[in-house]
């Protein structure tokens, strides 16, 4: 095979797009007339949908490329963050969702304007925007590598730019009108297609090898460098191991918290539940989701390395990957293997699973910053200048869209030269990037749910710190700056809870008034009440 699509494979791209249109259409028939109904739904949506769209959004083109990209360079370690994601998921069902509820708020930032003022809740609104349009372009970046594959028959900055505009255009095409009713039943299409895409896959891989399962798996865990492809638990304290279990249940469960619980592309689905059990136990089913499909993913890299290093077990000769030394070899192994392995159909069935993750999580991500930027921003300037009716903001919500979507679009291209300096993989490279933002929110929710302490100012500056910590910590700059090898080479999630720290402690510098503290329900209470 040359890798061109057929005909048949351009039907079934054709057709995704057509699928997802018409769930779009059906979706949104009744038009928003409210902000609250346009970014959360109505609160009409179940526990089963909410967890199927919380995971389409976290299982992004990250898992769909990056997952099959770690197995086919190490093992099976990644899917140890799934402990830290259930540790975190209890924490947020317990300690957040309340609160959210009880406050009927529609962004998670809206707490801080409670406890510590407008201020506050307006300088978290702009660390997430910020922080999702980093995670939000480096996410477009790997699903435009994929569309630059297969239109222009490789991967270059001019090559990703086109495609990541393709994306970004897509996005905001789909979610325009329905907001979130549209787009969290354009995710459950979404995850059906590239769940049964990456099964056929799966199944395509295992007929390409002609030894039994057993000496694959045995090939896997004794390969000839030594290691074992099968590794679940690194238990090394090594820093500078992203996947190690103390950085799993460490940083790993600072991450997910971030996610599930202070990242309003994500909240935003549990939000718009009836009330907090519903949205509670659609968390609890998103995080144990997750487990099966992040292994498939993995299991992918892992059949890959097999067919395309392994001559041992591939009757003498492997299949021909990528060309050696190109600089986009490592990123494109997967598609490589799709474009060229998969027969007519399964190809296009692929591709649209790239397209899926892509366009799913991008109008995600969209939405949620633009309802940030209008109900902690626009909306309490605007109401105070004159009284507008409720259109008028729904409309201020696509303008946001599409000025957040030309900021990821600018994020995606410099995500090609960056990753391509640090040569990090791609799941790593990713939820590295989200790390910048989740650093400064989590130091000053902890700050604001276990101590008395904090202020509108000392809110600000901890947010600015924990991001300055993560930013200092990056390769590049750590290079320059010459900083000790331990610092330059610190895997992310030992980067987040430094900067954690280091935000924490900058938020309770200053001591709270007593009136704003009197405000907002004690930790104890949640507990008691819950």
């Amino acid at each position: 095979m040359n890798g061109t699509f057929a005909l048949l494979d351009w039907c079934v791209v054709a057709g995704y797009f057509a699928a997802i249109a018409l769930v779009g259409i059906l979706a949104s028939r009744r038009v928003s007339s409210d902000a609250r109904d346009y970014f959360l739904a109505g609160g009409r949506v179940p526990a089963w949908l909410a967890a199927i769209s919380v995971l389409a959004t976290t299982q992004s083109a990250a898992t769909f490329l990056g997952g099959p990209d770690y197995g086919y360079r190490g093992d099976f370690t990644y899917l140890s963050v799934s402990l830290g994601a259930l540790l975190a998921a209890f924490i947020v069902a317990r300690l957040l969702m309340p609160r959210f509820y009880t406050g009927g708020v529609s962004t998670v930032y809206e707490l801080l304007g409670r406890r510590y003022g407008s201020g506050a809740m307006q300088a978290a609104g702009l660390m997430f925007v910020v922080g999702r349009i980093l995670a939000g372009g480096a996410r477009l970046y790997l699903a435009a590598v994929a569309v630059s594959m297969i239109v222009f028959n490789g991967v270059s900055g001019s090559g990703v730019l086109s495609a990541a505009a393709i994306l970004i255009l897509a996005s905001f095409i789909f979610t325009f009108h329905g907001g979130l009713r549209s787009i969290v039943w354009v995710d459950l299409l979404q995850f059906s297609i590239y769940a049964v895409s990456a099964l056929a896959l799966l199944a395509l891989l295992f007929s390409k090898i002609p030894v039994p399962l057993s000496a694959t798996l045995h090939g896997l865990a004794a390969t000839p460098e030594g290691h074992n492809k099968l590794q679940v638990i690194d238990w090394s304290f090594a820093l500078d191991r992203p996947f190690s279990l103390p950085a799993v249940l460490l940083g790993g469960t600072l991450l997910y918290v971030g996610n599930y619980g202070l990242d309003q592309d994500t909240t935003q689905r549990l939000l718009a539940c009836k009330d907090a059990d519903t949205g509670s136990r659609g968390l609890y089913m998103s995080a144990l989701a997750a487990i099966p499909v992040m292994a498939i993913f993995i299991a992918i890299g892992s059949l890959l390395y097999v067919v395309y290093q392994r001559p041992d077990l591939m009757g003498g000769a492997t299949l021909a990957g990528p060309a050696r030394g190109s600089s986009s070899a490592n990123v494109t192994t997967f598609m490589h293997f799709i474009l060229t392995q998969a027969p007519p159909g399964l190809r296009g069935l692929a591709t649209t699973g790239v397209l899926a993750t892509a366009i799913g999580t991008t109008m995600s991500a969209l939405n949620a910053m633009s309802s940030v930027l209008v109900q902690d921003f626009y909306r309490p300037w605007k109401s105070r200048h004159i009284a507008v009716a409720e259109t008028h903001y729904v409309l201020a919500g696509r303008v946001g869209m599409g000025l957040t979507g030309l900021a990821t679009l600018g994020v995606a291209v410099l995500s090609f030269y960056w990753q391509r300096y640090t040569n990090t993989p791609l799941i790593e490279f990713v939820l590295s990037m989200m790390t910048f933002a989740y650093a400064g929110l989590l130091g000053v929710y902890f700050a604001a749910l276990f101590t008395r302490r904090g202020t509108s100012p000392s809110v600000t500056a901890a947010l600015f710190m924990g991001f300055a910590v993560i930013f200092l910590l990056q390769p590049y700059i750590a290079d320059h700056l010459g900083m000790p090898s331990v610092f330059r080479r610190l895997a992310f999630p030992w980067q987040l809870c430094l900067g954690t720290l280091v935000s924490f402690l900058t938020c309770v510098a200053t001591r709270s008034r007593e009136p704003q503290y009197r405000s907002s329900p004690s930790l104890l209470g949640v507990l008691n009440a819950h």
